[in-house]
């Protein structure tokens, strides 16, 4: 314990050094995130000002960009299982050294998530009905409260077990498994509520009889871990080459077999919905016909929906090929086809046609105001610069530019303390 109360505060303050310090390329980088966020913010004040009349939300359809970007990101978030369970479970080195950043996107997922959720409500006061002693959380009544219960848990577990395996690098000691261990098995059925409790939001109406399915919680997972580990496996590749992150091909490979069985999974359950509406012809056809066709002159989201089938079908066929996934070229188009897939998937052809045509019949053409554009940019550039900055702290520790001993890691040294010395003194943080 004597040691951690020595040797945290000096993590941190390497950490604030590392991240104060950078190239050109950095700062350019910093400053554009920053320059969206200012945007995005000052669009933001307006919203809070006017009210949501100056997105082009209605009643007709009052879920929509926000929730759109809310519900992809959770599935970011829960796609960090996919790097727990080969690194913790059956502690496979090459995903090993790397599982922490998928755990730090899922802590920038999960802020983003948050964001989304108030921008959407339009006066941020209104989470207080959700908080004790203003007002009441109604679990287990309200889907809503658990999934704010759920999302809230899985950022605590995420950041805390990022932060003790990070901390533990910079002491040059290998993560503690009496204390990390239970978080990490925990933070497994965590990912898959996440985003099962996101999907309950949806099924749970059975006035909107476009999500009221039950098979939509396992296409939201399926998706999840396929979208997840696209970006990751984009980002990974990124910071290989421009912040010396050591990665074996061998790890990149075995996400992209993980994203082929995921993407057969969410394919066929895909399948499945499309034959039960189209086969039998119910008056709920109507949302599928709406998002697929149009109707009555109207289809102002068609061309999405057959853009978003299409990229998953043939990034599904890239990544099942062994040949083919293991091409860096194919690998990346892959990867960012099934970004593309999914998130129209989430962000339009999930969201709108379950408003759309109304119970009377009644279609309105939605797309996101330039105020909803400008706050989303903002909240993504607030999720960039946190990812952003916690990952040069890490990256900093994985490479041991910054550790105990370094002078930039505020070493013990000057004490009369060797690291190994304060080490043989230490309980269990």
């Amino acid at each position: 314990m004597l040691f951690f109360i020595r040797s945290f505060p000096r993590f941190i303050l390497g950490s604030v050094r590392v991240v104060l310090r950078g190239g050109k390329a950095y700062w350019l980088w910093i400053a554009l995130l920053l320059t969206l966020m200012g945007v995005g913010g000052a669009a933001y004040l307006r919203q809070f000002h006017l009210g949501l009349i100056v997105t082009n939300m209605r009643d007709p359809v009052s879920w929509a960009f926000y929730i759109g970007n809310f519900t992809f990101l959770v599935g970011v978030a829960a796609a960090a299982v996919v790097l727990v369970i080969p690194a913790y479970v059956y502690n496979w080195k090459p995903i090993k050294e790397i599982v922490v950043i998928g755990e730090l996107l899922a802590v920038s997922a999960i802020i983003m998530c948050l964001c989304f959720v108030m921008v959407d409500i339009g006066r941020p006061d209104r989470a207080l009905h959700m908080v004790p002693p203003f007002g009441k959380l109604n679990v287990p009544v309200s889907m809503l409260s658990w999934d704010v219960v759920v999302l809230q848990t899985y950022l605590f577990l995420n950041f805390t077990i990022a932060t003790h395996v990070v901390y533990r690098m910079y002491c040059k000691r290998s993560y503690s498994k009496r204390f990390a261990l239970p978080l990490i098995l925990f933070s497994i059925p965590a990912a898959v509520g996440i985003h099962t409790v996101t999907a309950f939001l949806y099924a749970g109406l059975p006035a909107r009889p476009f999500w009221n399915t039950a098979i939509l919680a396992p296409r939201f997972l399926a998706s999840a871990f396929c979208s997840g580990p696209a970006i990751i496996l984009i980002l990974l590749q990124v910071l290989k080459r421009y912040a010396g992150l050591n990665i074996h091909k061998e790890a990149l490979w075995k996400i992209a077999e993980l994203m082929a069985y995921a993407m057969f999974i969410n394919l066929f359950l895909f399948g499945a919905e499309v034959f039960r509406e189209f086969y039998s012809g119910t008056s709920h056809l109507v949302h599928h016909q709406y998002l697929f066709f149009g109707l009555h002159g109207h289809a102002p989201i068609a061309a999405y929906a057959w853009l978003s089938l299409i990229c998953s079908v043939l990034a599904f066929f890239l990544f099942l090929i062994p040949k083919t996934r293991k091409n860096v070229v194919l690998l990346n188009a892959g990867a960012i086809m099934i970004y593309i897939g999914v998130y129209v998937e989430k962000g339009v052809a999930l969201v709108i046609p379950g408003f759309t045509p109304t119970s009377l019949g009644g279609i309105y053409e939605y797309a996101p105001s330039l105020t909803e554009l400008a706050v989303s940019s903002a909240i993504f550039s607030f999720g960039f610069l946190l990812f952003t900055l916690m990952v040069k702290v890490a990256i900093s520790i994985m490479n041991g530019r910054l550790t105990i001993d370094t002078p930039g890691g505020m070493g013990l040294i000057s004490m009369g303390h060797s690291s190994e010395q304060l080490a043989d003194a230490e309980g269990t943080p």
